[in-house]
Formats: C-alpha cells, structure tokens, sequence
C-alpha cells in the first residue's frame, strides 16, 4: 500500500513511550480543546512550476513539460524519496515510491493526463469495446524496443498480463477483473476475454496492471524479476543499495529518445523531511518528495525552488486487522482481539479521531478531511460517499461499554519509523485517550512495515494509498475478501456484491449510488477508518524543467531536463 508520510516536530525518543511533549503537545491540546486554529497559508507571489506567479493553499500546480530549447543535453538528476521503494516489479509491488522509479522505465498500455483522463502510451488507442462488454481489443505500438533489444508486442503483452493474474503474492490480480483469456490475433493487437463485463480494466490498464514486462527477463528472473527489471522506457535499470539509493540511466533504444534529455535519474533515500528540503535547497537534489506541510509555505518563498502541488485521489487512513491471521493470500483467519471482533470497537476508535483537528492543526489545512475512499472530486461522489462521522469521544466510550471492553482500552498501532509518521501517531494517541483507548506505537522500518501487514503481524495498522481515478481500485483491493491488498482480513458478503456490481455496470449513475451503499456499509464495520487526504507537495529547483505531479501522485522525471 501506498504512504504519504507527514510532517514531524519532533523525533522518536526511545523508552519515551511515544507520550506527547513538547511542541506536538501544544497543537494536541489546542486541537483536542476545539479551539479553531487558523492554518499557515503560503505566502503570495511564491516561485512555482506551471509558469511561476501566486500560489495559495490549495491551488494546483502540476508543472510543465520541458521546453526542448531551453534545456541541456545530459546530467544526472537526483530525487530526494521519503521512502525506499518495495519490489521493483509491477506485478508485485505496492508502494508509491517503486511507481516513481517505473514511471522512468517501464511504461504502460495506457496513462493518465493531468486532467486525470486516461489517454494511450504503448496503446495507440483506447480500447475498443463489445457490446456486450466482454472483449476488449487493444491496438499497440509498433517498432518498439525493450531495453534488452527484445521486440514489445502483442505477445509480451500477453505474458505480462498472465503474470499479473497467476504470479503467486501479485497485487494486479484483482485489479485485472474476470479476465478469461487473451488473445493476439497479430503482433499489434491484444484482445482481452471476460467472463463479465469489468467496468475499472482501462483504468487499471493505465497503472501497474498495464506496464509491460520483457519476456526474456521474466523467463531468466521469473519471480526475481526486480533484481534486474526490464521494460519499456526512457531509462533502464542500473543499480540498488537497499535502503539508500537507486539509479536507472537513459535506454538508447527507447523509441522516443529524442525526447529524453538527461543521462541518468538517481534516487536517494532520505526520510526526514527536513533534511530532504535542506537538501533541495543546498542542490544536492533536485527533486524532493512528500514535502513536510511545515516546510512547504517556507520552501514557497524561496527563489530557487518551485512547489508543485495537487489534491491526492487517495487517503490516508488507519487498517484494523480482523481476520488476516494467517497472512495475505491465505484462507483468513479471525483475530480474538475485542476490536477485531465487534464492529462497536471499532466505531469508537473512529469515533475518538478530531479529523478537522488533524488537518487545520497538524498539518496546517493543507490537507483535507476524508471519511470514504473515494475523492470528492471523482465523478464517482456522491452526498453518500462523502459523509463523516463526528468527532464525539463520549458516544466512543458509551459503544466500548456496550461491547463489554474495559477503559482504557489498549490497542497496538504499527508505523513507519521516521519523524513524520511519528508526529501523526502521536497526535492520535492524545486524541483517541479522550474515547477510552490507550494508543500504544510500535514504530518499524518502512520496509519491514510492507512485510508485516502482509503477514498480519498487526493489530491496528497507519497506511495510506496514494489513489486512482477509478474509485474501484481505491476499494475493492482492500475491502473485498478476495481483494489482493486486503490486509484487514475484512470479508462482508453484502460489500462483495455491491463491488461486484459497481464493477459490472457500465452505467455511472448506478455507479455512483453502489459506492454510495459501499461507503455506508464501510462506515458501519469500519476495517478502514478513512481519516484525510493529503496534498500531494513535491519540491523542485528552478535548475530543472518538465518534473510534473498530477493528482495520482507520481512524480513525473522522465523528460525533464537542467536549464540552460
């Protein structure tokens, strides 16, 4: 699953208890108190991509594609991450930061605009569909070239779609839908067969799902495929340190080369957000992602660098595991915990979180409140999918007597070990106390946290995902029993069939009014508690042109270039 980490005041203190103090205390008690709190807006007339003039709070800025005349030839750019990305292969892969380094050099059948459209890449066309909704026939690409010299066509496309359906731990396989078979009736056409009509497949076709594996490398790596991936791109795979760096560098067989400018992108690891700005502000990146909301209105002042900015289409949110006892993948098995087992728990947990709270005092109304997986500025919204439970801590406590559970109640959350994610954590444990929990934090590496939630090694789990635009990929991953990134475990017959349903209508109306139903179900039993959405704030030096961000969050590198 995918993180935005967020901003941190204060670092980790070990045998400290993760107990709120100093600064975080003040805008806990602030926030807890009710007091209204004014965010941080950033300053006018900052320097930002997209032509540079004012930006406020709130205003997108995605950034513009590079101007061939006004760039050099050459160079390696480097990218400040906030995370080490998981596998470097698309078919198994779950985090944001692996979609960074994939953006560069394995592209996909389709992609999205800034808009958030879905528009063709190694398709030439958007797919044409049957009437009666079970075959779709893909034109691709012709006189394209994987980075090891093999042909990209009908049949590689194929293998990779197979991959992605039978791979054991794939995370695409329910992303793809009922896929039956595909066919390749010549080296420029791929037609997929379903059983029933699936409503999300092009969608899903312009993310991981569609990225296009070299079938020489997946026959010589088979499932190590990410120590050495192949696509196609305008990079190639160089080298990875784990934990520190990763580097691709340009692919002279790549089909539009002549669009690409530098010799090499590198990925650095840093997790500290402030040490990522001091970074982009002394030149040693370029690039720096998921920006602190404390750094952001300062880094906008500064002339040397631009922040792009966009609302995420994702969440970020707080997973409780109630059946994943025997891992991901496997027949579930319920966890005996009294929040596990009674949805009235789990209602309280909900029930104890000030979301206005979070995002005016903790992350200076950058953010935004959200109660569903669903973004209110999807086609897919509704009055329905948008409702929030209040913030009322003695109605939690009233449910936790009902349930029979002792006050406080200790629940366990896991986090990710850098300031940012620490920061949050503390804010809700102050905040759920007032509902009768007793938040204890267990802080992990950001890796070992991936490995943990897939092995259900958790009781309550702080993940976020960084969104798509159809809001079946938001969902039915995560919630339905056979989706392949349901860590929770959660299982609902009713929310199977309303997914299922949403998935095989092709009339958006319905759609929306079933996701309405899915969020009202969701909100009910609570195997998610939804809590905002980030602003997806990514730094950039005015040294370099064409980095783009559009509201899918990935960070767009490929075709940039320094300034002449």
């Amino acid at each position: 699953m995918t993180r935005r980490l967020l901003p941190s005041l204060n670092r980790f203190i070990p045998g400290s208890g993760l107990r709120v103090a100093g600064p975080i205390a003040a805008v806990v008690a602030l926030a807890l108190a009710g007091t209204a709190c004014s965010p941080v807006q950033p300053a006018g007339n900052d320097n930002n991509s997209g032509g540079g003039g004012q930006t406020t709070a709130g205003q997108d800025v995605f950034g513009d594609p590079a101007k061939a005349d006004q760039v050099k030839q050459g160079g390696t750019l480097t990218v400040a991450l906030s995370a080490d990305p998981d596998k470097l292969d698309p078919t198994l892969s779950r985090s944001l930061y692996s979609r960074y380094v994939f953006h560069t050099m394995c592209e996909k059948l389709y992609d999205l605009g800034s808009d958030a459209k879905v528009v063709p890449q190694l398709a030439t066309a958007l797919p044409t569909i049957s009437s009666d909704g079970l075959s779709l026939t893909i034109p691709l690409k012709e006189g394209v070239k994987f980075a090891d010299g093999g042909t990209f066509d009908s049949n590689a496309v194929k293998i990779s779609l197979n991959r992605h359906l039978t791979l054991a731990g794939s995370a695409r396989k329910s992303e793809l839908g009922p896929i039956t078979s595909i066919e390749t009736p010549d080296p420029k056409t791929v037609v997929i067969k379903l059983s029933k009509p699936f409503a999300p497949l092009t969608a899903a076709l312009a993310d991981r799902a569609g990225m296009v594996l070299s079938p020489a490398a997946v026959a010589k790596l088979s499932a190590n495929f990410s120590s050495a991936p192949v696509c196609v791109g305008p990079f190639k795979f160089a080298s990875r340190v784990a934990q520190n760096s990763i580097k691709v560098v340009k692919d002279p067989l790549y089909y539009d080369a002549d669009k690409v400018h530098l010799d090499a992108i590198e990925y650095r690891i840093i997790t500290d957000s402030s040490i990522r700005s001091a970074n982009l502000k002394s030149g040693d990146a370029q690039v720096a992602d998921s920006l602190s909301t404390q750094d952001a209105p300062t880094l906008q002042k500064d002339s040397s660098v631009s922040v792009l900015q966009s609302q995420s289409l994702g969440y970020q949110g707080l997973t409780i595991n109630i059946a994943n006892g025997n891992g991901i993948g496997n027949p579930l098995k319920p966890l005996t915990t009294p929040i596990a087992k009674d949805p009235k728990v789990r209602q309280a947990l909900a029930l104890s979180i000030d979301r206005d709270a979070l995002v005016k005092s903790i992350f200076n109304g950058l953010n935004t409140v959200a109660c569903s997986p669903i973004s209110p500025k999807s086609q897919f919204t509704s009055d329905a999918a948008q409702v929030c439970p209040p913030h009322d801590p003695a109605k939690a406590k009233q449910l936790l007597q009902e349930a029979g559970v002792s006050t406080p109640y200790k629940v366990t959350m896991i986090t990710s070990n850098n300031p940012d994610s620490l920061r949050l954590a503390q804010a809700l444990q102050a905040m759920v106390k007032e509902g009768g929990f007793d938040l204890v934090i267990k802080p992990i590496e950001y890796a070992s946290l991936l490995d943990q939630q897939d092995r259900g090694d958790f009781e309550l789990l702080q993940l976020g995902w960084s969104g798509r635009v159809d809001p079946d990929a938001n969902i039915y991953n995560f919630v339905a029993t056979t989706g392949s990134q349901n860590v929770s475990g959660y299982s609902s017959p009713e929310v199977d069939k309303l997914l299922t349903d949403a998935r095989q209508s092709t009339d958006q109306a319905q759609r929306v009014k079933l996701y309405g139903d899915v969020v009202t179900k969701l909100q009910q039993d609570d195997p998610i508690i939804y809590m905002y959405r980030q602003r997806n704030l990514t730094g950039v030096s005015q040294k370099v042109q064409g980095i783009q961000v559009y509201p899918d969050g990935v960070i767009r590198t490929a075709f940039a270039g320094f300034t002449k």
